[in-house]
């Protein structure tokens, strides 16, 4: 193997090490936990060496980034996230590649992803985000919908066509209540998943926990895990 393709691997191990022993330790079955690594800001080859150590799934928050990359890696047998804040005007190139967006937190994007993946003629995975640390806007700093929106949220994604309810997403915020509360934050969406599956029963998936807090949300009780750095490294700066 190359040097980085050795680097992946070590890497890997070391994260896949982490979530069998959070899993161990809040007693789940370690197949409960589905690791996608957020390969955002680094090159298609990396991904292809990803690929051929395992991984399966893999995310992306920057269609102009992901985009292209995802062509390059069409070959692949992988399930594309899109977990960035996605404006309706990219929601047709998104369309073309992602299997799942996290990242649904307005019914404008529900609509616009609705034609495109009928047009498409795709079905298309979708996360509402919630946003623990919505204001008086009811929007997150990061984006997301506030909790007291998911239910008609998820309605409008269920009864849309070409669209797939499967759970819900959230980052652990940097402002309000939860702030430096990952483990709370992360248990406040579990309830709020398991209020939503009374009404969609399918909406199982719990996307929560990245590099620095994977085994609160293990502990919580997350589905999936978002882990970039720790796979990767240290990412390079964006000009």
């Amino acid at each position: 193997m190359t040097e980085r393709k050795d680097e992946l691997a070590a890497n890997l191990a070391r994260v896949q090490e982490r979530i069998a022993a959070a899993c161990a330790a809040a007693g789940r079955p370690r197949e409960d936990v589905t690791l996608i690594v957020v390969t955002k800001t680094y090159p298609a080859a990396d991904v292809r060496m990803l690929a051929d150590l395992g991984v399966r799934h893999v995310a992306e928050n920057r269609d102009q980034d992901a985009a292209p990359k995802a062509a390059e890696c069409s070959d692949l047998p992988l399930s594309w996230h899109f977990v960035g804040q996605l404006q309706t005007n990219k929601v047709r190139s998104v369309v073309g590649y992602a299997d799942v967006v996290q990242s649904v937190d307005r019914s404008r994007l529900v609509t616009a992803l609705s034609k495109e993946a009928v047009r498409a003629e795709r079905e298309l995975g979708c996360l509402i985000q919630v946003a623990l640390d919505a204001g008086v806007s009811g929007r997150g700093e990061r984006g997301g919908v506030a909790p007291e929106g998911i239910g008609e949220l998820a309605d409008r994604i269920a009864s849309a066509e070409g669209l797939r309810l499967d759970g819900l997403m959230t980052v652990a915020p940097l402002t309000g209540e939860y702030a430096g509360r990952q483990q709370a934050a992360f248990e406040r969406l579990m309830d709020l998943s398991t209020y939503l599956r009374r009404t969609h029963p399918a909406a199982t998936m719990v996307s929560a926990g990245m590099s620095a807090d994977l085994e609160q949300a293990v502990a919580a009780g997350a589905t999936h895990v978002r882990v970039g750095t720790a796979v990767l490294g240290v990412r390079p700066r964006l000009g």
